[in-house]
């Protein structure tokens, strides 16, 4: 047996059980040994229920003393007396019904959760919906009876399904099934995936001796260590996992520099193009980071650079200069935005830089005038649910759009054609298909040198007359195999990439996600931008809030308020970072974060119908007390800012709405915008200077980060005002206080990568997101760095290591991480 053996040929597994691991990600021997578990019981020295303190998280092992199924008016609650000599704990599950027949008095269980003083009874504890496992009798195989007490014993999250017989794929049988294969495992049986060389650098275990000691603790072992996954033989395993991620990224990066790209010509003509657009002096950030691009792009091999910035650091201005370098070489930049409104934005933004900085032939300046693209329209407020078949104003919405996204509006287009250098083309999904197929022409003709759209741009029907540079904004919302989809569109040499993100990215997840890229940073924002002043706000101080924002708007200024959700119902929720946070019980929090995920956890999480009924309806009423977009734009118009010109956006609205809503505020027309985070990104109006939050606990820091950043874009001081419902959860504390604190968008980052974890980190799942089986990016930075470096050492250093152990290293590679990842083919 070797760890590549199918699990079905394992004893007590079978082709059942096998196909239910599956499920799971568990297919072969190596599987099994690497579903490592998230915690340990010390039943070697158990504590005395006498010596253990309210609040902390606790296991206790004793014995059942008795049970009862308590019928109240809201909920069955199962409660069971655990006792050890005179001392006893009481444990309470809600719903229990389904506990009744469980256990018996005598059995032995193992609890853990958290320790509560109980009301009833000076000096003594509950638990409130304990994880719990029964341990075994006297009577049974002694073999086995030694894995559960008289040690330290390894807890495994379930992996679901039962045995043929209907036990549950729970930690004891878990338990059973490793310790048996690692009995019967010979360190010859076991490839070694790491060379010796990096071994005896770190002091690294070997292989098997650390799944063994992972899995099965000497006695004796550190239970602060184990808990915290910092014994040697955690680390080593947490190495080994990181450094195959880190060494499939470097070869790559490294062989993505081999194939064949385009080197751009950057002379005295291209550096004149590009400051003719310039609309204001570049920062230092903003030349060293367009100097780092254009050397890239110099190179006869693909650019592929990953630049990130705080808001408002001038991140599109950069881009639009590496645009002009391509276009001036004679190929056709690419910008692709993750929503039409972003798209819009740049579209409009590139028209005025890029035509109106122009040169014409004759080298003189020549300024394309432009009309205004809301010329004739009257300011008439948005109003929910109005039809779309709305006579005069829907015409004349209709037409504003497609004046944006065709270039009809100019009163001067003959001048245009002649004089305009830079050709600017839109294609998004919501062009009607004449207007798709003539912009696609343009595109497939070579006419158009700068395109901006959103996924249409990667659609099967769009082809490139000579694609050279893509740029990819928001990169997150898109996700890797998108990215990658563009950079394989033409057919010889591919083209330079260049992916953005305002939202700061720690530097661990910089190393995994983007690892494949080279990174520049905007770490100073353009001169006139104001620091933004934060402060918190109660509900309860709502009218003094209105006030200011009044206060404000006679002042000349404009304001946002931001709602979390748009009209108040279930289906809004996926606008919130964190829709339950306030109400979750210290006992759901621990299950969610992975701290006690047993066999017997999972039946409880499933419970009974009545029980997932009471919840859903605890938590439709919760979503339905928060104050919504729609709600609250018609209360604050007919109350508190009735004298005031308000407007209404969010992301249900169509295309035309959007636009004429977002264009009318731009132009000062609307006062006070009601919104949702639909304007979290592309929205740039310097007059805004008053950003409210409402309900800002629900939101992550990331997305606060964001929406403050659409106010102090011009002169004028600028405020966000972060406003929080009765409840506030730490978490939500934690967040609200470091937005108070600083502005620091990598700061605050960190933070929120520490909250949310890197899988929630962007709001939305990250496609392309490693799962690991032993890391954590949360954890685990220190030996991210390290397996970084020792990665590319072995790329560069590769002659001093023996042909059997880079066979060795290869052969994982392939068979591993670019079957999980895809880490090594582009």
């Amino acid at each position: 047996m070797d760890l590549s053996t199918p699990v079905k040929f394992l004893k007590g597994i079978g082709e059942r059980n096998a196909a239910e691991l599956a499920k799971r990600g568990v297919e072969t021997v190596e599987d099994l040994l690497y579903h490592l578990p998230f915690r340990y019981e010390d039943r070697l020295h158990p504590r005395p229920i006498a010596e253990l303190t309210a609040g902390e998280m606790a296991s206790v092992i004793g014995e059942v003393r008795g049970t009862v199924l308590l019928r109240t008016r809201s909920m069955p609650i199962f409660e069971m007396t655990v006792g050890q000599g005179l001392d006893t704990v009481k444990c309470m599950w809600f719903h229990g019904t389904y506990l009744k027949d469980r256990f018996k008095p005598g059995q032995m269980l193992a609890l853990y959760g958290k320790l509560e003083p109980s009301r009833s009874s000076a000096g003594k504890f509950k638990m409130i919906q304990p994880q719990f496992e029964v341990l075994p009798a006297s009577g049974e195989d002694p073999g086995y009876q030694m894995l559960e007490m008289g040690r330290i014993v390894p807890v495994y999250e379930t992996l679901g399904g039962t045995t043929s017989w209907g036990a549950k794929l729970g930690s004891k049988w878990i338990r059973r099934m490793v310790w048996d294969v690692l009995q019967q495992s010979r360190e010859e049986d076991v490839l070694e995936p790491i060379p010796a060389a990096v071994r005896g650098r770190w002091g690294l275990p070997s292989r098997l001796a650390s799944l063994r000691a992972a899995h099965f603790p000497e006695a004796g072992t550190s239970m602060v260590e184990l808990q915290s996954f910092s014994t040697p033989a955690q680390k080593r395993l947490i190495f080994e996992e990181l450094f195959y991620l880190e060494l499939g990224l470097e070869l790559k990066r490294r062989k993505m520099r081999e194939r064949e790209g385009i080197a751009f010509k950057t002379g005295e003509d291209v550096r004149s193009a590009i400051k003719s657009v310039l609309p204001f002096h570049p920062t230092a950030a903003q030349k060293r980071v367009l100097g780092e691009i254009v050397a890239d792009m110099k190179r006869p091999h693909p650019m592929r650079r990953l630049l990130q910035g705080d808001v408002g650091s001038g991140k599109t201005i950069v881009a639009l200069q590496a645009a002009i370098v391509a276009i001036e070489s004679g190929y056709q930049a690419v910008l692709m935005a993750p929503t039409e409104i972003l798209a819009t934005q740049h579209y409009l933004a590139a028209k005025k830089l890029l035509s109106g900085g122009a040169s014409s032939p004759s080298g003189a300046k020549a300024p394309i005038p432009q009309a205004n693209l809301t010329d004739g329209l009257k300011p008439v407020p948005f109003k929910a649910g109005r039809s779309s078949s709305d006579g005069e104003l829907r015409s004349q919405q209709k037409q504003i759009l497609r004046f944006a996204q065709n270039d009809k509006v100019s009163r001067a287009r003959a001048d245009e054609e002649r004089n305009r250098r830079y050709k600017v083309t839109l294609l998004t999904g919501s062009l009607d298909e004449q207007e798709k197929r003539m912009n696609r022409r343009r595109i497939f003709a070579g006419e158009s040198e700068l395109i901006i759209g959103t996924q249409a741009l990667i659609q099967e029907k769009v082809d490139y007359a000579n694609l050279g540079l893509v740029i990819v904004d928001e990169q997150h919302r898109f996700g890797v195999r998108q990215r990658f989809t563009l950079m394989k569109k033409p057919g010889a040499a591919d083209p330079d990439v260049l992916v953005m993100t305002a939202t700061p990215i720690p530097r661990t997840l910089a190393m995994t996600v983007y690892g494949d890229l080279d990174v520049s940073v905007l770490d100073e924002l353009p001169p006139g931008r104001t620091p933004i002043v934060t402060r918190r706000a109660p509900e309860e101080r709502a009218d003094e809030v209105w006030e200011f924002v009044r206060k404000q708007v006679k002042a000349g200024r404009q304001a946002y308020i931001v709602y979390p959700v748009i009209e108040g119902a279930k289906d809004d929720q996926p606008e919130l970072d964190f829709p339950r946070e306030d109400s979750e019980s210290a006992s759901q929090q621990v299950s969610k974060s992975g701290a006690a995920r047993t066999a017997e956890g999972a039946l409880r999480a499933r419970g009974s119908t009545t029980q997932k009924r009471s919840k859903a309806e605890k938590l439709f009423k919760q979503k339905t007390e928060l104050r919504s977009a729609v709600e609250m734009y018609e209360a604050l118009r007919a109350g508190a800012l009735k004298d005031v010109r308000v407007g209404l956006l969010h992301g249900r609205m169509n295309s035309v709405d959007k636009e004429v809503e977002m264009r009318r505020f731009q132009r000062g027309e609307i006062d006070v915008l009601v919104s949702t985070t639909v304007i979290e990104v592309g929205m740039d109006v310097p007059n805004a200077t008053v950003m409210v939050i409402e309900h800002a606990e629900r939101f992550g820091l990331a997305q606060m980060h964001q929406l403050r950043g659409r106010v102090g874009r011009g002169a004028a001081k600028s405020y966000c005002i972060l406003m929080t419902g009765s409840k506030v959860s730490e978490q939500a504390e934690e967040r609200l206080d470091a937005m108070v604190r600083t502005q620091n968008g990598f700061e605050l980052a960190e933070l929120d990568l520490q909250q949310r974890g890197p899988g929630e980190f962007f709001g939305t799942r990250q496609a392309g997101m490693p799962e690991f089986r032993v890391a954590s990016l949360v954890r685990d930075r220190e030996i991210l760095e390290m397996a970084k470096r020792e990665a590319a050492y072995f790329v560069d250093h590769s002659a001093e290591f023996s042909s059997a152990e880079k066979d060795v290293v290869r052969t994982q590679l392939k068979e591993q991480w670019q079957r999980r990842y895809g880490l090594v083919e582009a």
